[in-house]
């Protein structure tokens, strides 16, 4: 035989071994994939199905909250199971529709030596660490909005918001359409009053807002947009839960919500504003629930306090830097409306 020939057999060997090789990497590869997607269904069979109904729903109330958890809830669960399970674990805001009084319009008459005073605290529980800011003077508070909403244009941050004003610190303020978690904080949710003019929404809409009077009284609960405008509310974003209602804490049913980032505005007798902003779905603190939220809330003396958005849009900028673990991996987001202090 010629050396020719050998060395032509040589190489149909060489290729053939190749394409077994590659056959039988192939194979192995596809049947890791189908047994490691088998073994990931049964983990999720057994943690949102499994033994435990309190674990099952803490779980899925965290899931729920998040964008790739909700599409996972949705494919193991059906509408009336998840309604089901939502419906035994939240916040009962049925009796919280708006109702001021003469005492929404008194003076705090905050002492000269507590204007300047902002105190920032440290606060942690078993399953979450956060910043609480406390603002003595609530006429510091002023609530930044986008001027060009809804023009197409993007949000701004936090700071970008902060830097505008003037102000010293802020948080994020009320939830925006976030379509595939990928918004750009352009259009607001709901009603947005800016200086006692609604700049989003309508008179006629029905929301959950939480917003300051003129007299720098925190106003929450379900109201229309004129009746905001008629009670002498200035500034209000749209958002919810109510957590804390005429100096108590509103009934909460199972785990309350899951364990997430959470950012809460409430307010003292005495007219302090409180900021809470909680990091989650992190190592170091999964999240808070509603109810941890409310604790830390009436630990503090609230009298009234409400959810704002939260999740990756959880943040608080503070003299020039932001003072708590935002969890978004792109850094802080753009959003319609922040909470500044001036």
């Amino acid at each position: 035989m010629s050396k020719t020939r050998k060395g032509k057999k040589k190489r149909r060997r060489l290729k053939a071994g190749i394409r077994r090789n590659l056959r039988q990497t192939l194979i192995m590869l596809v049947t890791l994939i189908f047994t490691s997607g088998i073994f990931f269904y049964i983990a999720l069979l057994i943690i949102l199905k499994g033994p435990s109904p309190t674990f099952s729903n803490l779980v899925v109330s965290t899931m729920w909250e998040t964008r790739r958890g909700k599409a996972i809830v949705n494919a193991m669960f059906t509408d009336d199971e998840i309604e089901a399970i939502l419906s035994k674990n939240a916040v009962d805001n049925t009796s919280t529709v708006a109702n001021v009084s003469d005492d929404d319009y008194s003076d705090y008459g905050i002492a000269a030596n507590m204007k300047d005073r902002i105190d920032i605290i440290d606060v942690s529980g078993g399953t979450f660490k956060g910043k609480l800011m406390i603002v003595y003077d609530p006429s510091r508070i002023e609530l930044g909005v986008n001027s060009l909403m809804p023009g197409g244009n993007t949000g701004y941050s936090v700071q970008d918001y902060v830097s505008e004003i003037g102000g010293i610190g802020g948080i994020n303020g009320g939830g925006f359409d976030d379509p595939n978690g990928k918004g750009d904080g352009s259009i607001p949710q709901g009603i947005v009053i800016h200086d006692s003019k609604i700049v989003f929404g309508s008179p006629e809409d029905y929301e959950c807002l939480i917003g300051f009077n003129n007299a720098d009284h925190l106003i929450v609960g379900n109201m229309t947009g004129q009746d905001a405008l008629d009670w002498g509310i200035t500034d209000a974003v749209t958002f919810g839960p109510v957590l804390v209602y005429d100096g108590h804490a509103c009934q909460i049913t199972g785990n309350g919500g899951g364990l997430n980032p959470r950012t809460i505005i409430g307010q003292r007798a005495d007219g302090a504003v409180l900021l809470l902003v909680i990091d989650g779905r992190q190592t170091s603190s999964l999240g808070a629930s509603y109810e941890d939220c409310i604790s830390i809330m009436l630990e503090n003396n609230a009298i009234v306090a409400a959810n704002l958005d939260g999740g990756s849009s959880s943040v608080m900028y503070y003299e020039g830097e932001i003072v708590n673990n935002v969890v978004s991996m792109n850094g802080e987001r753009l959003v319609p409306t922040a909470w500044v202090v001036k």
